[in-house]
């Protein structure tokens, strides 16, 4: 029996879908390419916005026709979300949410030999943490550990909550043993993740700095994922400083440079506070990248507040901004908002600020132009491999995938850095 797999959405989604590859794999399955003919194919959703649920759909579909001999398993935030309907699409044999993935292999086993699709997705109210310990990832050097589930800020725009439910987190002494399992597998990477990293411990009495430590004294280089403002304090940002295999990338949540704007979204800061977390940062690890997200053409935005967000980003002097326009989303307080802005507007805002990340972006790469940087190399095609710095700068060089090599960097072309590994005697 041969098994595929292909992950929509975020680093979260893409750890679960590993979790959910290696109990396939334990029970006997043959992993293949997503692109190849497999007995199972299992689709990992996305419902953040509507392009998500677009491509899922698409995706699902697609196989179907494709394939029509084989089952599919729907899994994630839109299976989650909207099970009934996933459950009438054809070949769909398994739904299954946010929870109950290790159980993925026995339900799937189940609906076959029952000849009746099922649906696993179960009440997110009172849900514990599930662990899912991956062993490793398929093709990377870099590893993803989920180490919190969950959502209680409730965004105006953001429909997570309703789908990926309470907070709840992995126990510090858990994060530390799947740590060490990742290095022994050979990871020199591991990147720290969840739904909303701030609320992790809550109700534990653990705290996030306690877990961020755990993976980075297995000896591997660690990358965390994205934070709110709200969670860097001084403490905060000088415990991460004395961590000397941190990577000096931060991703720092913001939507909107517009005080207006956030209140609308329900944020729980302003752009002020952002700005100190973002100081604070820079003033502990002056060398760092801070990356971040906005959201284009929110309910009600005027042209001023747009240009106030754009006056922001540029203040804030990023290494990268990720830009999506604003999508509605059913159950969510902003869905219901007037002042929807009209689709052209948004489009043209959202290419704006792109525009604008791009120039900012290609600042930050050209800025570690004559400098040595310590890469991780992820892939080679001949002569040139490609991998990324500490502030997750894409470089290419030779050198052979999975090695971590000292790199000059010569030139830069965009948002591409190109070097030569950098040997100290000079050979």
């Amino acid at each position: 029996m041969k098994a595929a797999f292909h992950t929509l959405g975020c680093k979260v989604n893409q750890y679960d879908t590993e979790a959910m590859l290696e109990s396939f794999e334990r029970a006997g399955y043959e992993i293949v390419p997503f692109s190849e003919e497999a007995d199972v194919y299992l689709i990992n959703t996305c419902t953040v916005t509507g392009t998500g649920d677009q491509k899922s759909l698409k995706l699902m579909r697609r196989v179907a026709r494709e394939h029509p001999s084989a089952g599919i398993i729907a899994a994630g935030c839109l299976a989650q979300r909207e099970a009934q309907a996933l459950l009438q699409m054809d070949n769909v044999r398994l739904v299954i949410g946010v929870q109950r993935r290790g159980e993925v292999v026995s339900l799937y086993e189940q609906a076959l030999s029952s000849g009746q699709p099922i649906n696993a997705v179960a009440p997110l109210k009172g849900a514990s943490f599930e662990s899912l310990f991956v062993t490793r990832h398929e093709g990377k050097t870099r590893a993803t550990m989920k180490i919190q589930e969950g959502c209680d800020r409730y965004c105006s725009y953001c429909i997570i909550p309703s789908v990926r439910g309470p907070v709840r987190s992995m126990a510090v002494e858990d994060v530390s043993a799947e740590a060490r399992r990742l290095r022994q597998a050979g990871y020199q990477e591991i990147v720290v993740t969840g739904i909303h990293l701030g609320s992790y411990g809550r109700g534990t009495g653990e705290k996030l700095i306690d877990a961020i430590r755990a993976v980075h004294d297995t000896g591997v280089r660690v990358r965390i994922g994205s934070l709110e403002p709200v969670t860097v304090t001084e403490e905060f940002a000088v415990a991460l400083s004395e961590m000397p295999n941190l990577m000096r990338q931060f991703h720092l949540s913001m939507q909107s440079g517009c005080d207006a704007v956030l209140r609308r979204m329900h944020r729980r800061y302003t752009s002020a506070e952002y700005f100190t977390a973002l100081e604070t940062l820079r003033r502990h690890m002056p060398d760092c990248a801070v990356t971040t997200d906005v959201i284009a053409g929110f309910p009600g935005e005027t042209e001023e507040e747009h240009r106030a967000t754009m006056a922001f980003v540029e203040k804030c002097a990023f290494a990268r901004i990720h830009v999506f326009p604003y999508s509605r989303r059913s159950g969510t307080v902003a869905d219901k908002m007037e002042n929807q802005v009209p689709e052209e507007i948004k489009h043209r805002r959202t290419r704006e600020l792109i525009e604008l990340g791009n120039r900012l972006e290609e600042s930050f790469v050209k800025s570690i132009e004559g400098t040595v940087q310590t890469v991780l190399f992820e892939r080679s095609d001949g002569n040139c491999a490609e991998g990324y710095t500490q502030h997750y700068v894409r470089v290419c060089a030779p050198a052979a995938a999975g090695s971590l090599v000292q790199v000059w960097i010569s030139r830069t072309d965009g948002c591409v850095a190109l070097g030569e590994p950098y040997h100290p005697d000079g050979r």
